[in-house]
């Protein structure tokens, strides 16, 4: 047996394990992104004051500049971790949601197409397939996810800490002009007289939302404005440090609802914590069968809001539609099969329906399902040729010509008239007289027979007008679908 060199084996270990404890160190930290946070404070806009109280501005960007390199950290909320997560990761992951919950929502609603048994399997076994894979591609998406930076180191910009302060950028241009400073927010304000105080308004604007966040304004004179300016960053901190964001977390029934948190997709049957800013969201819970839910809560700095929501499933009725057989019976765009034959639909809906025959009769009805089963809903459909393409606007532009000829014949009607009243005066003060002349008598026969003509006129345009509209109205409303009766008890 070979002997063991025994000292060249201490040797060996001394020296390699400070390797491998290097190596397990290496492995077991974890690296993030994003790991500082700017802000950037700019020069506040004072031109409203006389020149000799301008320089007011310098000292307050001067003053919160002191003042917030006391922040030392950036506590992002879910929202701001999201955008940093990389935009196309984010929206990759959204689409893919999205597409999943469709495809789920497809598979429901096979249910509902009435389709041949075999064609019915095999877009079951095709949606199917397509949920799996979808399934894979959101998992794979979600383990390729940045890990970004939760508390950032809170910086100024280089600039503001050589007291440089570039002016605040015009309305629609703040994206830009944080991209030029290398900042993620920045901080601006307008400082104007208030009766010989000075009245400063701030703003604060963060890249991730794309707007202003956080406003307040203060009123102080030149010797209190430590005081003001120290009240000002107490609450500014606040909102920079993200040290007291709200959080709310969402369980719903069925567990397959799909919630949405502000119009986004949060998850299936719950919504885990998530961390939003403090105030309004609106929480939105559906599933397939089932009544949908829209709340509107306030979250609270600091504070957990739990929500449960439980959905109702929906109550259904049988509603027969009556008919000759080979009618084509649409409810809404979607093929429902034959008449005669029995709908299952929601109670107390309003629901549309359309039917359709070889002959190319159409007929359609709107009506209100029933709210129970003590009632029997038996509905019949009127079928007619629809109106020939065209024929509404025929009917609208002749109304409107009779409506244009009644004006014209009406206008004249009353011109003549008073023509004729005026000169049929006018001979009988002549007669009266005894100056009166045949031909004086001749014109003013003429005006009565042109009165009595436009009269006439205006009459039958009067009766064109108005068989005209009634066409109008008639064909313009022909094709409505009919509001159909309540069904009666069993």
């Amino acid at each position: 047996m070979k002997k063991v060199r025994w000292p060249l084996v201490f040797i060996f270990l001394f020296i390699t394990m400070p390797l491998f404890a290097k190596g397990k160190t290496d492995e077991s930290e974890i690296k993030t992104q994003n790991d500082e946070w700017f802000l950037c404070i700019t020069n506040f806009n004072a031109s409203s004051l006389p020149s000799d109280r301008v320089n007011i501005s310098d000292v307050v960007s001067r003053e919160f500049t002191e003042r917030l390199q006391s922040i030392n950290y950036h506590t992002r909320i879910s929202p701001e971790y999201a955008y940093y997560e990389e935009y196309a990761w984010a929206h990759t992951r959204s689409n893919a949601a999205k597409a999943l919950s469709t495809k789920i929502d497809e598979r429901s609603r096979q249910i509902y197409m009435g389709e041949p048994d075999w064609k019915y399997r095999q877009n079951i076994l095709r949606i199917d397939t397509e949920i799996k894979k979808l399934k894979e591609d959101l998992e794979e998406i979600d383990k390729n996810a940045p890990l970004i930076n939760k508390e950032p180191v809170f910086k100024l910009t280089s600039g503001n800490i050589k007291l440089e302060f570039p002016t605040a950028p015009q309305k629609g241009s703040e994206r830009k002009f944080c991209t030029d400073q290398k900042a993620d927010a920045f901080l601006s304000g307008d400082i104007t007289d208030y009766h010989g105080r000075y009245f400063l308004k701030l703003k604060l604007y963060t890249i991730y939302t794309k707007s202003f966040v956080w406003e307040d304004s203060a009123i102080f004179s030149y010797g209190d404005i430590g005081d003001a300016i120290d009240e000002l960053t107490r609450k500014l901190i606040i909102v920079l440090s993200g040290n007291q964001p709200a959080a709310v977390a969402v369980k719903a029934e069925p567990e397959t609802a799909l919630v949405l948190i502000n119009k986004s997709f949060a998850g299936r049957g719950e919504a885990s914590l998530t961390e939003y800013p403090p105030g309004k969201i609106t929480v939105t819970a559906s599933a397939p069968d089932h009544e949908s839910i829209v709340i509107e809560t306030e979250l609270v700095s600091g504070k957990l809001t739990e929500i449960n929501l439980k959905l109702n499933p929906v109550k259904y009725v049988n509603t027969d539609i009556s008919g000759d057989a080979q009618n084509n019976v649409y409810h809404g765009a979607l093929y429902v099969g034959e008449a005669p034959l029995t709908l299952r639909l929601p109670v107390n809906n309003f629901e549309y329906i359309e039917m359709e025959n070889a002959d190319g009769k159409k007929g359609s009805l709107v009506f209100i399902t029933q709210d129970s089963q003590d009632y029997e809903q038996s509905l019949s459909v009127k079928m007619s040729l629809p109106i020939k393409k065209g024929r509404v606007d025929k009917e609208r532009r002749w109304y409107y010509w009779a409506w244009g000829g009644q004006w014209i014949t009406g206008i004249a009607a009353w011109i003549f008239y008073y023509a004729y009243t005026g000169s049929n005066e006018a001979a009988l003060y002549s007669y009266n007289q005894g100056t009166l002349t045949q031909e004086f008598v001749n014109g003013n026969l003429n005006n009565y027979y042109l009165s009595i003509g436009s009269a006439i006129a205006f009459g039958v345009a009067s009766a064109y007008g108005i068989y005209h509209m009634i066409r109008y109205i008639y064909y313009s409303g022909r094709d409505s679908a009919p509001i159909a009766p309540q069904g009666r008890k069993k």
